[in-house]
């Protein structure tokens, strides 16, 4: 047996509850009637009242309440296979690994953050929905295909880190293109490129690779991380210290979110465009209000079980015991004399 909704189980919480008001009732009647009438009397001189039938009435009650609990419960037993059809999404993930998501204006960093929000973004899709992953610096490199395999990814991701790109610096260009490359040869449907990053770019021409990418068919949706003002870029020295990163003159560099750009690459190629805010990321909003909304492509047909739903059964037995429970009598059969006497009961 399977049940399809088990968080229905909860409700039996309440079943105590009912019980103890059908107690109080039961104790607040017997009070008043004991105001005019001696306990050891009761059930003789009360006619209009039955103890015992007040507790059945009590336990069909109770018992419809369980069924109704079962019922919403949804079991489920016997099972039909069925070829299942599904449609998903082409979601590939561009995240920014070069030393400028060190810094810390967003907690804990802005890398960490972005690999706790895409794992949060996994957790929104369904079977159906393809995912991978690329990050880059200076070079970009694909670190987990697209996949099904969502374990498979989120090992992929928890690898992440500034030395997964051996070239440092930042070339959003290359990591546009090598997201097309990607999507070839795949069905037909929108494709969707989630690219996190600060927009600090030091190398190529991203505006032009977008450009490029709205020529494949691809939609790129933007996430900038950091704040305008920015932050220094903290580094592990060689003796396992933290300093602040210099550059070739000795400076230290001062890491700022580039939002015009990220927002004409979103702009040109049809996506979105949305800043990360310290609560919210913004990929909730991304996937509920532009890539759910995408074109999905037809998944492989397979065979699927398909439960039957008996529900039916466990609610009948709830409403034969509220009709039990409304037709059954909350006093004692009380059968009148047929006949008086002028002056005393008939016989």
């Amino acid at each position: 047996m399977n049940f399809a909704n088990p968080h229905a189980w909860a409700l039996l919480w309440i079943l105590p509850l009912i019980a103890a008001a059908l107690h109080f009732f039961y104790l607040h009647r017997c009070k008043k009637t004991s105001l005019f009438i001696q306990e050891h009397l009761l059930d003789e001189l009360a006619q209009g009242f039955s103890k015992k039938h007040y507790r059945l009435k009590a336990v069909f009650i109770m018992a419809a309440f369980v069924f109704m609990v079962i019922a919403l419960s949804r079991p489920q037993w016997g099972y039909t296979m069925r070829p299942v059809k599904r449609h998903g999404l082409d979601i590939m993930v561009v995240i920014d690994v070069s030393k400028s998501m060190l810094t810390q204006d967003v907690l804990p960093s802005r890398l960490e953050r972005t690999k706790l929000a895409i794992k949060d973004l996994v957790m929104k899709l369904n079977g159906s929905d393809h995912i991978g992953l690329i990050a880059f610096a200076g070079d970009a490199m694909v670190m987990c295909p697209l996949t099904y395999d969502y374990n498979g990814f989120l090992l992929s991701l928890d690898d992440l880190s500034v030395d997964s790109i051996p070239r440092g610096g930042t070339d959003i260009s290359q990591a546009i293109d090598e997201a097309v490359k990607a999507y070839q040869n795949l069905p037909d449907s929108d494709k969707a490129v989630v690219l996190v990053t600060d927009g600090e770019d030091q190398e190529g021409d991203a505006l032009v690779a977008a450009r490029r990418a709205k020529d494949k068919g691809v939609r790129i949706f933007t996430v900038g991380v950091g704040t305008r003002q920015g932050d220094l870029i903290q580094v592990t020295s060689a003796d396992g210290g933290v300093q602040f990163l210099k550059d070739a003159g000795g400076n230290v560099v001062k890491s700022h979110l580039n939002e015009n750009l990220l927002q004409q690459i979103a702009y040109i190629t049809g996506g979105a465009y949305v800043r990360s805010g310290g609560a919210q990321f913004g990929l909730d909003y991304l996937y509920d209000r532009q890539l759910s909304k995408l074109k999905k492509h037809d998944a492989e047909a397979k065979e699927a079980k398909l439960y039957d739903e008996r529900f039916q059964w466990p609610l009948t037995l709830a409403f034969v015991f509220l009709l039990a429970e409304a037709m059954f009598l909350n006093r004692k059969r009380y059968f009148p004399p047929l006949f008086y006497k002028e002056g005393g009961r008939g016989s």
